[in-house]
């Protein structure tokens, strides 16, 4: 566990762990408040990019005929997974990257 704070108060972990805890707000939140902590915006960047991709997958699947139900169902699921997940890394103070989310976000990161 991480014994640093962000800029908000919270200590880097808790809130790494909100911005996924309330998937798109605490990502948008917290990218809007945070102005120190590294490990805070790569996880704030990271919910906003990952459980976007996992939205509009949702949305369009609604679009699909037929297999649209089971489609939307599949990718509920596996947003329901990554939360988990990621909620337990960024309490544990890691800097797990999701495959394809994860990589845009650093490279995002470095921008800033």
């Amino acid at each position: 566990m991480s014994p640093f704070k962000s800029s908000t108060g919270l200590p880097d972990y808790v809130a790494g762990a909100i911005c996924y805890f309330f998937p798109f707000v605490g990502g948008i939140v917290f990218l809007a408040l945070e102005k120190r902590s590294r490990f805070v915006l790569f996880h704030a960047l990271q919910s906003l990019i990952a459980f976007g991709v996992l939205m509009i997958c949702h949305v369009l699947s609604g679009f699909i005929p037929l297999l649209g139900a089971l489609l939307g169902a599949l990718v509920s699921l596996c947003g329901f997974a990554v939360w988990l997940l990621m909620l337990y890394h960024s309490l544990s103070g890691h800097w797990y990257k999701l495959p394809w989310a994860g990589d845009v976000a650093e490279s995002q990161l470095r921008r800033l």
